[in-house]
């Protein structure tokens, strides 16, 4: 868990992520139409991805990923996002990491 909240921490917005997710493809897609770029990390891609899975679900995510952080803080996976999206308060939450690079 210690590693998932240090990377979670290394910049404003970070996904956790498969590289063959198509859910994390789609919130990858919504966050490039926003205007912001995460820092995405591959878990599939990472030698302790398994772990990092395991940590990602102690820590209240419904599935692995995709995991999104803002501000170091879990926002949630993919429903969560969506729905915060839908109410207006995503953008918010993004404005201080728009056109951040990677």
């Amino acid at each position: 868990m210690d590693k998932v909240m240090r990377l979670a921490s290394e910049t404003g917005l970070v996904l956790f992520s498969k590289s063959s997710c198509c859910l994390c493809y789609t919130i990858k897609i919504l966050f490039q139409e926003i205007g912001v770029v995460p820092r995405v990390h591959e878990l599939d891609q990472d030698p302790e991805g398994r772990e990092m899975e395991r940590a990602l679900m102690r820590m209240g995510c419904t599935a692995p990923v995709p995991a999104v952080f803002i501000g170091g803080k879990l926002v949630g996976s993919t429903n969560e996002v969506m729905s915060l999206h839908l109410s207006g308060g995503l953008i918010p939450l993004l404005k201080p990491y728009h056109s951040m690079a990677n």
